[in-house]
């Protein structure tokens, strides 16, 4: 229901799980054994969670004022701390690392001293690029994201 969000919280450098075919039971007890907030659009589950957040709008936009409605403080500048994929933390990639990776590398820019980084977990690789300009516009134009 909220992967797009979660994928945003991600790129600002939030550390969020995003999971899918679990049972209501299983996100409230790995949410308390990690002290973690649930964030859903399951108005009933949003009641069982403590402090958890219901999240009424199906829109990105929105989604994203609610959350920074709930913390104000919320990182709004993209970063390369975690995988937009899996959550995992990036760490600086070197050229070659990972040979079977790089095809969509802009190889001529990375070797000028673009830098690029790697998910320790499901090794994606992640550049300063058109698309994260994308990101950062899009995040901008919502403003403060704190709802009136």
């Amino acid at each position: 229901m909220l992967g797009r969000l979660a994928r945003y919280l991600r790129f600002v450098g939030c550390d969020t799980v995003y999971l899918h075919g679990v049972t209501d039971s299983e996100i409230l007890e790995r949410a308390r054994g990690e002290s973690r907030v649930v964030l859903t659009r399951d108005r009933a589950l949003a009641a069982q969670a403590p402090g958890g957040l219901w999240i009424a709008s199906p829109y990105l936009r929105e989604q994203w004022h609610s959350v920074r409605t709930f913390w104000p403080g919320l990182p709004t500048e993209v970063r390369f701390d975690r995988c937009s994929v899996c959550n995992g933390l990036l760490t600086a990639y070197r050229l070659g690392t990972r040979p079977d990776r790089e095809p969509g590398l802009p190889r001529d820019r990375v070797e000028a001293g673009l830098a690029v980084w790697s998910c320790r977990d499901c090794g994606h690789l992640y550049w300063e690029g058109t698309h994260t300009a994308r990101i950062r516009a899009q995040i901008a134009s919502w403003g403060s994201g704190v709802a009136p």
